[in-house]
């Protein structure tokens, strides 16, 4: 059987009671223990996925409580050979779909010896806001968008496509069925059950508009928790590709063309904004994201450009709007939010290839903590 049939027919008996979706707070990773164990980790790319296994003689459920670890970060970039040791920090755990039991990986950041932040660990400036009273106290709530494209290994073209050809034009794909509409759906179906064990709130996943993109959404999930999510679940499909023999492109447009670009909208409240009279406060909200749009779009994923131009369900990179169920937009306000006067709203800026703790904090210090 293939790691991919195998995850398909992934039994969650034994953690049924851990996947609580609608418990925004629910980690539930206590009663799991561990042997062995993969450190996942951001490259000098600030994109690429690295890892390294490790074994440990008893078990161990807290991250605070797993070793630190090293790498050579001149063989990613980020630190000079004559001085290349990198400090891994363990800061989030997940049980492992892949070797399962008590297996799990663990999400780390990355820092000096003498205990600075690399430059591309961004998850440490995102604790510090989200760590901050004032945004503490909002308990901001995220669900991310994560679009995708499958493509060929050999070949920079989306499979199912024919190479150097195209298929038929967009119109039947989203959310498509069948074998000349939907490319790849093993692969996306063994990525979802296997973040289902894992411990991910992943909520959902879906065909895209252009045909072989795909999207799963991760959340509800609070403050940094997000990022810690929507990384771990990048790295499960990463591996589910590699096994596959198919190629992860989180490119905001991997066509050219009269095809739909690759986002990341990121739906976001505050405990004020779900609360009565929320709408007011999304609306002021959407106003400060709006005298900030330059710096916002500089940090929401490279080559957005080519992606936000206005068409293909998108605003113009050189403007902001918001508007009530206008997936033209820059923010878009659903209309249950608008009709309750509470609720959420999403920003449709981010770009696939977003770093989610970068996102997420902007977010909420721009909305909380900023003051115009």
């Amino acid at each position: 059987m293939t790691i991919i049939s195998d995850l398909i027919n992934l039994n969650l008996s034994d953690v049924t009671d851990k996947l609580v979706l609608p418990d925004l707070l629910s980690q539930n990773l206590d009663s799991k223990t561990c042997l062995g164990f993969h450190y996942a980790r951001i490259g000098g790319s600030g994109l690429d996925l690295r890892s390294k296994a490790r074994t440990l003689p008893g078990p161990v459920n807290d991250p605070s409580k797993l070793p630190k670890w090293n790498y050579d970060g001149s063989s990613t970039g980020q630190a000079p050979g004559q001085d290349s040791e990198v400090i891994l920090c363990p800061q989030a755990i997940f049980r492992d779909p892949f070797r399962r039991g008590d297996n799990i990986l663990v999400m780390c950041d990355a820092y000096t010896p003498a205990g600075e932040p690399i430059p591309t660990n961004k998850r440490h400036g995102a604790a510090q806001i989200f760590n901050n009273p004032e945004v503490a106290a909002e308990e901001p709530w995220y669900g991310i968008e994560q679009e995708y494209t499958l493509m060929q290994k050999e070949v920079n073209w989306p499979v199912g496509w024919p190479v150097g050809g195209y298929p038929g034009p967009q119109g039947p794909y989203y959310c498509g069925v069948g074998a000349d509409k939907a490319f790849a759906r093993d692969v996306v179906d063994s990525h979802y059950k296997a973040c289902l064990y894992a411990g991910i709130n992943i909520s959902g996943v879906n065909g895209e508009v252009m045909p072989a993109q795909w999207e799963f959404q991760v959340g509800p999930a609070v403050g940094i928790t997000a990022g810690d999510q929507l990384w771990i679940a990048r790295y499960i499909l990463e591996r589910i590709t590699e096994v596959a023999g198919v190629r992860l492109s989180l490119d905001p447009k991997p066509v050219t063309g009269d095809w739909n670009g690759a986002g990341a909208h990121t739906n976001y409240s505050t405990k004020s904004m779900r609360n009565d009279g929320g709408y007011e406060v999304i609306k002021t909200a959407i106003e400060k994201l709006g005298k900030r749009h330059s710096e916002h779009i500089a940090a929401y994923g490279e080559g957005n450009e080519r992606r936000l131009t206005g068409k293909h369900e998108t605003a113009n990179i050189k403007t902001f709007l918001w508007g009530v169920a206008n997936r033209g937009a820059s923010v878009r306000v659903g209309r249950d939010t608008e009709k309750e006067g509470k609720g959420y709203f999403e920003d449709r800026r981010p770009a696939s290839n977003m770093d989610p703790y970068v996102v997420t904090s902007m977010i909420a210090e721009t909305t909380i903590l900023w003051k115009p």
